[in-house]
């Protein structure tokens, strides 16, 4: 005889919530309902953001890009020419050309003077001294004033043929020139133009420098580091993030300086366009000739030039910028 044996399953009773749980939870649905229905509030927010984006920058620059394969003159409709503009830039029209080496030189030449001299006296500043604000400022405010049209009049004064500059070379009996209309030295007037203005570039050096751990320079000079070895060893490599930063954003500004050469020039881009940078020609070209489908053709090729220098950097600084990390 066999006895068969079950397994009884005995069941838990369910567990109910308690009045509080219920509440809780009823709190949850009310709170994930309002975020779903209330995420309009944040486009609404950002809707002027979203009308500055595609009204102000996306829609011209597509417009700009149709405009540079078009014949138009601002007066009458616009005219489709293909890649004429391009062709007529590269192959036809020496003062592209006169203006991409003026350019050129300008930014090889203003870009690293600007930044050795703004680590430079960054450094000098970065000191406890008994009013040293003030002279951060003073310093700093060459950048204030450098891009407007009354200083680069003053500049153009100083350095004319009865200028402050022929003046002071007087003192130790050197004869002066017109160096603003001399074509081999009116560009070298607008690169120290630009190198004065190396504030901006300091107050960044500066701040960087007030990062930098002070350990690590007790540790060097106990080890008998003089300061051009802790300036080559410890400062400059962790300082590369922001010489990185800097370096970026002065060519970019520098390809687009347009006031000192307009002013400086009176908007001729001589003598023998030897200050004719190239936002300078663009405007001529878009205003002056009122070609603004060559122009916008111009604007497209300094676009693209920019990118290419700054994708170049980015791609570079991974052999040279070092981080924490």
């Amino acid at each position: 005889m066999t006895t068969a044996k079950t397994d009884e399953v005995v069941k838990e009773p369910p567990i109910r919530a308690t009045p509080s749980d219920q509440r809780e939870r009823e709190r949850m649905r009310r709170r994930a309902a309002r975020r779903r229905g209330g995420g309009w509030w944040a486009f609404l927010f950002l809707a002027p953001w979203f009308v500055g984006l595609f009204g102000l920058t996306i829609y011209p620059m597509l417009d700009s890009l149709y405009l540079s394969f078009t014949d138009f003159d601002l007066l009458t409709p616009a005219q489709w020419v293909g890649t004429q503009n391009y062709e007529h830039m590269f192959t036809d029209d020496p003062v592209f050309w006169d203006s991409v080496h003026a350019t050129l030189l300008y930014v090889v030449v203003s870009v690293p003077l600007k930044l050795a001299l703004a680590l430079g006296v960054a450094m000098l500043l970065n000191r406890d001294l008994r009013g040293i604000g003030f002279y951060r400022a003073a310093f700093y405010l060459p950048s204030l004033l450098g891009g407007a049209v009354a200083i680069a009049i003053v500049w153009r004064q100083v350095f004319g043929g009865d200028g402050l500059f022929n003046d002071f070379l007087g003192w130790f009996g050197i004869k002066g020139q017109d160096w603003i209309s001399s074509p081999d030295t009116a560009v070298y007037t607008l690169i120290l133009l630009a190198v004065w203005q190396f504030g901006t570039p300091m107050v960044i050096f500066l701040a960087g420098l007030k990062q930098l751990p002070k350990d690590v320079y007790e540790a060097a000079a106990i080890d008998g580091a003089g300061p051009v070895t802790r300036f080559f060893k410890i400062t400059l490599p962790l300082l590369t993030p922001i010489v990185f930063f800097n370096v970026v954003l002065q060519i970019i500004d520098a390809f687009k300086t347009f006031t000192p050469a307009f002013v400086i020039s009176n908007g001729t881009g001589g003598p023998l366009n030897s200050t004719m940078l190239y936002s300078l020609y663009l405007y001529k070209k878009g205003f002056t000739d009122l070609q603004m489908g060559y122009a916008s053709a111009l604007a497209w090729v300094l676009f693209l030039v920019i990118a290419g220098f700054t994708a170049v950097n980015f791609i570079a600084s991974r052999y040279w910028v070092h981080y924490d990390d």
